[in-house]
């Protein structure tokens, strides 16, 4: 599906109230991915300068298989709710530079916790046609209780009677994440692979990785060859 870049922020909310129709947001399990792919975009203060990275990691052992990077400018505002066609340009370049095809997307931002229930992992895995799920640091909207303290524990996010997402806590005693389904992956699968990617760190692998890697070129940083896509 091509992406559409609205004029302004009442055509963004229509973009994505129609785009919401197109969601497939199953209940049941899937076979767990071999790979999964994060994405993150990082932006230089005072210009519209960005940088997003696609980043794919092993699931088995969190290592790096691939990583792919675009830069250029942002062309859509900041308007709350509307982050995903400020990201999505980029990201899609940088996703188009992988040379292996992505099982799974995981963006550090929301799937259908979101106002409109459709957020930037929502809006990829439609636009993609692809598993897609948002992990993010902070809750954006939705109310819950605090996850038990052990990694692995979770409780419902919910927003008007609706869940919408969980709280999960990916370290022992450390504050929680919060995963919600994007596209084509059920919320259990998503809080399964939140926490099996996640190591030493609350955040999982792919989208560390991708925050780490984004930051780094926006700098002017090399990274390794091995890591160019």
């Amino acid at each position: 599906m091509k992406f559409e870049m609205p004029v302004d922020a009442a055509d963004g909310e229509r973009i994505q109230r129609e785009l919401h129709e197109h969601l497939i947001l199953p209940t049941e399990s899937s076979a767990p991915p071999k790979t999964v792919t994060g994405l993150d975009i990082s932006y230089e203060i005072g210009s519209e300068r960005a940088v997003a990275a696609a980043v794919t990691i092993d699931v088995t052992t969190r290592a790096v298989r691939e990583v792919a990077v675009a830069e250029g400018k942002v062309l859509f505002p900041y308007v709350p709710g509307l982050l995903a066609f400020r990201e999505i340009p980029l990201l899609l370049e940088a996703i188009g530079r992988l040379t292996a095809e992505p099982e799974v997307l995981v963006c550090d931002g929301y799937g259908i916790a979101h106002p409109r229930r459709f957020g930037l992992a929502c809006h990829l895995g439609v636009l993609l046609d692809r598993p897609a799920f948002g992990v993010a640091k902070t809750s954006f909207i939705g109310t819950g209780d605090d996850p038990a303290p052990a990694r692995g524990e979770w409780s419902a996010l919910s927003d008007g009677g609706e869940v919408i997402g969980r709280s999960v806590r990916t370290r022992t005693g450390v504050k929680p994440v919060f995963v919600s389904a994007g596209h084509r992956i059920s919320l259990a699968d998503a809080t399964e692979l939140a926490v099996a990617l996640s190591g030493r760190y609350r955040i999982p692998e792919p989208t560390r990785q991708a925050d780490i890697i984004s930051r780094q070129v926006l700098r002017g940083e090399p990274f390794p060859s091995w890591q160019r896509g």
